[in-house]
């Protein structure tokens, strides 16, 4: 027996998903959660009899990843499989990385919902065929910025995670004791050698190759 903990803001979705879980036979439901503020208290009470958290990672009240990496320390028995309408690639990396253990979409077959719970619930890893194509694709992204980046001098490293944390030129150029000039020209080399055309790119550039701490 296989037991389940479902958090979904949507009650039509939980009591569809519960009635279609416990028609299999061996599949328990042991709590609902419809807000992300009940997960760990819910958890907390029921974390001895329950193998899995089915999550809807956009509820209410809730910031997932962070959610899924805090459940990794204060339940770390218990597997975590996002069931979501969301397949954008940081999004999926960065709740497996923060400890997911599976990830689905909503849109997929029963079957493949019931295959995923087995697998996750018996500690491998699940992604479907369309969240493993995303999170393939996300990967070789990173490989090729990776690649751009050794093409960075320390200097134009140092002025990225400064653009990444939110400085202006002048202030780049106070805290590294360079000119405003010698910023701007630094910011040409950095766009020219990734690939990139504004600030704005380079922010979010920053934050996916983890040069600045997100909070």
């Amino acid at each position: 027996m296989i037991s389940l903990i479902i958090a979904d803001d949507h009650p039509v979705v939980r009591a569809g998903v519960r009635a279609m879980l416990e028609a299999e036979g061996n599949l328990r439901v042991v709590a609902e959660i419809g807000h992300g503020a009940e997960i760990d208290p819910t958890v907390a009470r029921h974390c001895h009899e329950t193998d899995l958290l089915l999550l809807d990672a956009r509820m209410p009240g809730l910031e997932p990843i962070a959610a899924v990496r805090a459940l990794s320390v204060s339940a770390p028995e218990l597997k975590v499989l996002v069931l979501s309408s969301y397949d954008e690639s940081e999004y999926v990396t960065g709740l497996l990385h923060a400890g997911a253990r599976g990830y689905i979409l909503k849109d997929e077959p029963r079957a493949t919902l019931i295959a995923a719970i087995r697998t996750v619930a018996d500690g491998d890893m699940y992604l479907s065929p369309k969240v493993a194509g995303v999170y393939v694709r996300h990967q070789r992204q990173r490989a090729t910025e990776r690649d751009r980046l050794l093409t960075l001098t320390e200097r134009e490293l140092e002025v990225l995670r400064l653009v990444g944390a939110g400085y202006d030129n002048q202030a780049i150029g106070a805290a590294l004791t360079i000119s405003y000039e010698t910023v701007k020209h630094h910011l040409r080399n950095i766009y020219g050698k990734l690939g990139l055309t504004n600030r704005y790119q380079a922010i979010v550039f920053a934050f996916r190759n983890r040069l600045v701490a997100s909070e």
